[in-house]
């Protein structure tokens, strides 16, 4: 086997599992560095409305970013399937329609955030306090949008191919990168909120380049040659097959986490400090179940494109429990500590007891969001990628957005906002154990 690609179709499959799902973790840790950095510094640097300015903007870039993510990881289903057939002419192809794609996607990211970023958040009934900051902090973060999108590719890629270990180094170095530009722009020159998402920006695009530059390797399967970078018909198709409906997926979570945050907004700027702030530790705690997931989609991939149905089955089984078991216990820690944690990015009293009457309300329930998420990844490995898509557009965004509509028109409390999440996540996890139960999801790409 070539320089850290991994076959996951032989071996045990807990410690595959595992040992693919470490690195995923350490790097999604480091990843999480890049805007909880920003939050940090900004929040003890410039402020409480600068904070918001920052937190009034992330459910937006979610919404955006996450389609270009969701195809992301329909390419990645697409190259682990091959490299489970051992189709490396496939893989090939794939690999340079993928990277031509991540261009593309890049570009059109970059115009469409940085032109209608005024427009967006006022749909999103920003506080006019922090307006100037946050247009500031989104258009600066998107002027570098090619960057996030290219490095969540090309991490595709390397994950799907069974390496996580290189995306792990490439992150730290950026993540530490990203913490010292703050500190230097903010700290020691004193500039704007602007100045943090520029330190974003670089950190990202000194990430994607390191990866680049590893995919260029010469005499690996998964060279990247740009002779043969262009978009293969067939297999743009299959990306599209199996990314769109993720891309999707996300996306429609990112919309009805806009429509909550807008209406977060509509409390004022401490509920939004207090909002952005809880984000990023529920970010940062979720990161264990992330990397399982990442792991199942792999290794669910591989293991039936070389049709071996049992070892799927034994391992999805053994990945859904770890994250499951893992959320819990991140949920109870969340729960006992939440005033301490928020207290991480603002001495402000009343932002902090907000934020923590939210951890008190959410964090219990971590479980149920595993679960939907854990399937939901099996489901995208096994190439019924429409499953999730539809689960998630019915209950946490249709659903989800009723529920906050009715709420908020009986009455305007903050507390029926946060029991939207909770709500969501156990419906669609009684859906998500009937359909892996009954359905015959082990024979998605034969049929």
């Amino acid at each position: 086997m070539q320089d850290n690609v991994k076959d996951m179709t032989t071996g045990n499959p807990y410690r595959l599992i595992l040992g693919f799902a470490l690195p995923i973790f350490l790097s999604q840790v480091f990843q999480q560095f890049y805007n909880t950095a920003d939050t940090l510094i900004v929040g003890k640097f410039l402020g409480t409305e600068a904070l918001a300015a920052v937190s009034s903007s992330g459910n937006l870039i979610f919404l955006l970013v996450s389609f270009f993510a969701g195809t992301a990881l329909g390419a990645g289903v697409v190259i682990s399937r091959y490299f489970g057939t051992r189709e490396y002419d496939h893989v090939s192809k794939a690999i340079h329609t993928t990277v031509a794609l991540s261009i593309l996607c890049g570009v059109f990211l970059t115009v469409v955030g940085v032109a209608f970023t005024p427009t967006l958040l006022r749909w999103m009934d920003t506080d006019p306090d922090v307006m100037p900051q946050a247009v500031e902090y989104f258009r600066y973060y998107f002027l570098g949008a090619l960057a996030v999108v290219g490095y969540n590719n090309l991490k595709g890629i390397m994950n799907a191919l069974g390496d996580s270990k290189r995306p792990l180094y490439y992150l730290i170095f950026s993540s530490l990168l990203n913490i010292v530009l703050d500190l230097l722009f903010i700290g020691g020159f004193g500039w704007g909120v602007w100045s943090a998402a520029v330190a974003t920006t670089i950190s990202q695009a000194a990430s994607m380049i390191l990866c680049l530059i590893h995919l260029c390797k010469p005499g690996t399967i998964y060279q990247v040659q740009l002779r043969k970078m262009k978009i293969d018909g067939r297999i743009m198709r299959e990306i599209i097959r199996y990314g769109f409906p993720s891309g999707v997926q996300n996306s429609v979570i990112g919309l009805a986490n806009v429509i909550v945050q807008t209406n977060i907004n509509s409390f004022g700027k401490l509920a939004t400090a207090a909002y952005g702030s809880y984000a990023k530790i529920e970010g940062f705690a979720f990161l264990p179940v992330t990397s399982f997931t990442m792991a199942l989609t792999t290794y669910t991939g591989q293991n039936l494109g070389a049709m071996e149905y049992d070892r799927a089955r034994k391992g999805s089984r053994f990945g859904i429990l770890s994250a499951v078991l893992l959320a819990e216990l991140i949920g109870l820690g969340i729960f006992v500590s939440a005033p301490a944690l928020i207290g991480f990015f603002t001495d402000d009293a009343q932002v902090i007891a907000i934020g923590a009457r939210q951890a008190h309300i959410e964090a219990l329930f971590y479980f149920l969001l595993a679960f939907s998420h854990a399937v939901a990844a099996v489901c995208r490995g096994a190439g019924k990628a429409f499953v999730p898509m539809f689960i998630m557009l019915s209950i946490w965004c249709v659903l989800r957005i009723a529920y906050i509509t009715t709420v908020m028109h009986f009455t305007h409390e903050l507390s029926f906002i946060y029991w939207a999440y909770p709500l969501t996540w156990g419906i669609s996890s009684v859906i998500y154990m009937i359909y892996y139960h009954f359905s015959d999801w082990i024979h998605g790409f034969e049929k």
